[in-house]
């Protein structure tokens, strides 16, 4: 992840107080239906369209002195996805991965949440009146893991678009790390799967 480095949780958590520290998480859950009735689409991931117009993962700046990460985490998934988040709470068994960039001093954290497919449609519906909604949040948007006939339609013309900072990596990370595409995906894809 280009500018940034890769961090044990234990080392990112002992960085000094001019660090701050971001928490997001990528939600996802199986989902059985079909494309046109024909292409699968295995799993639903959610990311949003931020207020700077770029894609994201929901979450945001934690202060550690009120708690954990996860507690700081879960916090922000309230106040940007609503009350269906509290049916779920993340926890450190969902913890990914911890970068870190020089500037401005920031470590951030990923996570990865499985939920059944009814919470992750609860929170779908009920986002548009989480208190976040329409300043730091625009909406909620699903990734499409699957590519179109074109071989440009679906997941690789989703890349195409902007990602705050390492989001685009996170994400690709997650859906192998996962094993959200079928096996092999990747290189027919002709994307650049993570290291």
């Amino acid at each position: 992840m280009a500018g940034m480095r890769r961090l044990e949780l234990a080392e990112a958590l002992q960085l000094g107080p001019g660090w701050r520290h971001a928490c997001h998480a990528l939600l996802y859950a199986p989902d059985p239906g079909l494309l046109f009735g024909r292409i699968p689409l295995r799993y639903a991931v959610l990311m949003q369209m931020r207020f700077d117009g770029r894609l994201g993962f929901p979450g945001g700046f934690v202060d550690l002195r009120d708690g954990s990460l996860e507690d700081g985490l879960n916090r922000e998934l309230g106040e940007e996805l609503g009350e269906a988040a509290a049916a779920f709470r993340v926890e450190r068994a969902d913890y990914r991965s911890s970068h870190a960039g020089s500037r401005p001093r920031v470590v951030a954290h990923f996570y990865t949440k499985l939920l059944s497919l009814e919470q992750l449609t609860a929170v779908e519906m009920g986002a548009p009146r989480a208190r976040d909604h329409g300043l730091e949040v625009l909406g909620l948007v699903r990734v499409p893991l699957y590519t179109l006939r074109d071989g440009v339609g679906g997941l690789p013309a989703f890349l195409e678009n902007t990602f705050i900072g390492n989001a685009r990596e996170q994400l690709l990370e997650a859906i192998q790390n996962l094993g959200l595409l079928e096996p092999g995906s990747f290189a027919r894809l002709k994307i650049s799967a993570p290291p």
